[in-house]
């Protein structure tokens, strides 16, 4: 009977163990929550640009952004924000007011007029993943589809001012061949 009791336990353990595994995902924020946060903890800014009609965008998030690996360094060094560029959204963000005055309703889920936002940093193409500092103020956009390995390398030097160190394409270079990834290829 003991026996049993062990193995229900032991049992129980692994399947709580997979679902916390499993249930991990990346804090996204808004915009006006990230405000408020670097008020008492500042940290640079992840923002995940996508639109709904995006096939990539579907696979980051799939793919990339449920990443165990991922999950850990954007929640443990990043406020995270997911931003729809064609949507309709009203966002204040560096004191000012961001609208999408052309925004359709009825093409909510195919392309439709691009935010504002998108506008002002100049978005063309998606995803595209836009890293800001702690005042943010732009430090790099990162356009296209990314893997988790591929990912890695942005995460890694822009989660603190690593990246003022990096002032010319050959200073980056250098370090990206001298990069060692450690995320792993699974989930």
């Amino acid at each position: 009977m003991m026996q049993n009791n062990y193995k229900n336990l032991i049992f129980l353990f692994f399947i709580l163990i997979q679902f916390q595994l499993y249930s991990q995902e990346i804090n996204w924020m808004s915009l006006d929550e990230v405000r408020e946060a670097q008020k008492t903890n500042p940290k640079n800014v992840l923002i995940d640009v996508y639109t709904n009609w995006c096939g990539p965008c579907k696979l980051m998030d799939r793919n990339t952004f449920s990443n165990t690996d991922i999950i850990r360094i954007i929640n443990e060094n990043y406020y995270a924000v997911k931003f729809n560029a064609e949507g309709n959204k009203e966002v204040n963000f560096k004191g000012n007011i961001f609208k999408n005055p052309n925004y359709d309703p009825a093409k909510a889920q195919r392309r439709n007029a691009s935010h504002e936002l998108a506008q002002y940093y100049r978005i063309r193409s998606y995803p595209t993943i836009l890293f800001l500092d702690e005042e943010a103020n732009l430090i790099t956009p990162v356009v296209g589809y990314k893997t988790p390995q591929q990912l890695e390398i942005f995460l890694t030097i822009f989660k603190g001012d690593k990246y003022k160190e990096v002032k010319t394409q050959k200073a980056f270079n250098d370090y990206y061949e001298a990069f060692k990834p450690t995320f792993g290829q699974t989930k």
